[in-house]
C-alpha cells in the first residue's frame, strides 16, 4: 500500500512539473475548480505559503492556501520536504485551505502522504518556484483525495514585526 502511494506521489510530482510555472491540479478538483490566475508566496521564520487565486466575476477565490510549518526544516533548495505528519504535539506540519465567493472556508484534511520540493529561491526577497503533491486523509470536505501543484513568484516577508503591521519608529 505504501509504496503504491508513494509511486503515486511521484506520478504527481511529475505531473505538477509539466503544469507550467503556476499550477494546480488533483482530485479535488472534483469539489472545486482548480484553474488559477495569480499565484502569491509568503515567507516567514515559522512557515512557507503558497496562495493559489482565480478571478471569479467581481471577486477573486482563494483557491488553496498551503501552510508549511518550517521551524525544524531546512529550506535550502533541492531538498524534499514532507507535507506530513506534525512539527509539535497536535500541530499539523501542512494546512490547506479552500475558499471561495460566497461559501465558507475550508479546511481539508490531515495530509497524509506528500512533500515539497522548492527548487530555487525560497527566501524573502528571492524569485521562488517549486513544486509539491499531496494527498489527504479520510475526513469531510477532500477526505481520500490528492492535490498538486507548482509556483514561481518572488517570495514576500510574511513576518511579524514588532507590533504586528504597525510601522517602526527610530
Amino acid at each position: 500500500m505504501k509504496r503504491a502511494l508513494f509511486a503515486m506521489g511521484g506520478a504527481l510530482v511529475a505531473l505538477a512539473a509539466c503544469g507550467g510555472a503556476n499550477s494546480l491540479g488533483g482530485s479535488v478538483s472534483e469539489l472545486f475548480p482548480l484553474d488559477i490566475s495569480k499565484v502569491e508566496v509568503l515567507r516567514n521564520d515559522e512557515a512557507f505559503q503558497v496562495n493559489y487565486y482565480a478571478n471569479r466575476g467581481t471577486g477573486v477565490d482563494l483557491v488553496a492556501k498551503v501552510t508549511v510549518a518550517t521551524q525544524d526544516l531546512d529550506l535550502s533548495a533541492g531538498k524534499s520536504i514532507p507535507l506530513d505528519g506534525e512539527y509539535a504535539p497536535g500541530h499539523p506540519r501542512t494546512t490547506v485551505i479552500h475558499l471561495a465567493q460566497g461559501e465558507p472556508v475550508r479546511v481539508l484534511p490531515l495530509v497524509g502522504q506528500g512533500d515539497l520540493k522548492i527548487d530555487k529561491g525560497g527566501q524573502v526577497g528571492e524569485e521562488t518556484e517549486g513544486d509539491f503533491s499531496m494527498s489527504f486523509q479520510a475526513g469531510d470536505y477532500g477526505g481520500g483525495r490528492n492535490l498538486y501543484g507548482s509556483f514561481k513568484a518572488m517570495a514576500q516577508d510574511a513576518g511579524f514585526g514588532p507590533d504586528g503591521d504597525a510601522p517602526q519608529t527610530p
